[in-house]
């Protein structure tokens, strides 16, 4: 009988993405509720020692997949190794970020293992007939309750939503053998963003620029280097070229759900809505007061954001 709660960590260049740790707290808090133990598996290459860190949030029992053919991540690779864990493990439950590889994942998972998958969810409860998966649906106009018949059942949960909490425990390390299987496809070439530039689903502060800025993003960059913040963008500002794909916030950008989003200049197109709606306090500055983001924002001012922003930059520096 399935039983059990197993987690897939994700990692990069050795170090853990912050939906691993969101992952792992939230399976320990749904181990607790449900009586049972938690696993938690790693992949990659060279990365017998990560498994301390992980131990903190949680896990029971930590799986390290470690082989030269997970040194980057492939659909191919890690659905196979992973299909063999979680079918020796046999849990009810797996727990996924719904981060972009954790989507493609996720999906590739569900069909190898004929299960069901709720994606993006925000919330997840226990009732007397099991789990309810809480999920945006049609842009976030709805928030849907999904049960899903049968075992396993997977979720892949909305970064910056579940908490993050230590919860250490004496949990044993297993190198299971790899198999890593069939290859169809391979990593030629990796371009990444160099200096300290925050990723946008696991920024706690996000500000945005939209067509309301004429392509100028230099106030938004100065308040979020001054906030510590993530710079995005609305997807009228990347089609303008103002902006690069890897900052649109939406449906058909990164779904972001930081505990601040300041929108500077965005109209509020249903589907940045969608991206974003989520987020714990939203701030909205447009000169037009009839934007749809004020229906959205907690707190809204109506002007021009070349004028509001400096100023909001000076209040926050004489405060500090």
């Amino acid at each position: 009988m399935a039983q059990g709660v197993f987690v897939v960590t994700e990692q990069r260049d050795g170090t853990f993405r912050k939906i691993s740790y969101e992952a792992v707290s939230e399976g320990r808090r749904l181990a607790d509720l449900l009586n049972t133990n938690l696993t938690a598996a790693i992949l990659g290459a060279d990365i017998a020692t990560m498994s301390g860190e992980i131990k903190k949030y949680g896990a029971e029992k930590i799986l390290v997949a470690d082989d030269s053919g997970l040194s980057e991540y492939t659909t191919d690779a890690y659905t196979n190794v992973l299909t063999d864990l979680i079918e020796e493990q046999d849990p009810e439950l797996i727990i996924i970020g719904a981060s972009t590889q954790g989507k493609d994942l996720s999906a590739r998972l569900a069909a190898r293992l004929d299960a069901g998958l709720v994606m993006d969810c925000v919330a997840i409860k226990q009732t007397d007939g099991g789990l309810v998966f809480t999920r945006p649906m049609f842009g976030g106009k709805v928030l849907a309750d999904v049960e899903i018949a049968g075992t396993p059942q997977i979720v892949a949960i909305r970064p910056n939503v579940m908490s993050i909490v230590e919860t250490p425990k004496s949990a044993t390390v297993d190198r299971p053998s790899v198999k890593v299987g069939e290859v169809k496809t391979s990593v030629f070439e990796k371009k990444i963003e160099t200096g300290d530039k925050i990723e946008l689903t696991e920024a706690d502060i996000i500000v945005s620029g939209g067509r309301g800025t004429g392509g100028d993003f230099s106030v938004i960059e100065d308040l979020s280097a001054l906030l510590g913040a993530a710079v995005g963008s609305s997807r009228s500002a990347v089609d303008e070229g103002w902006r690069p794909h890897s900052d649109q916030v939406g449906q058909t950008g990164k779904v972001v759900s930081p505990n601040l989003y300041i929108a500077c200049g965005i109209s509020g197109a249903i589907q940045h809505l969608a991206g974003m709606s989520t987020s714990k306090c939203i701030v909205a500055i447009n000169k037009d007061p009839e934007a749809p983001i004020f229906s959205k924002a907690d707190f809204g001012v109506t002007g021009d954001l070349f004028e509001l922003i400096p100023e909001i930059i000076k209040a926050i520096k004489n405060m500090t």
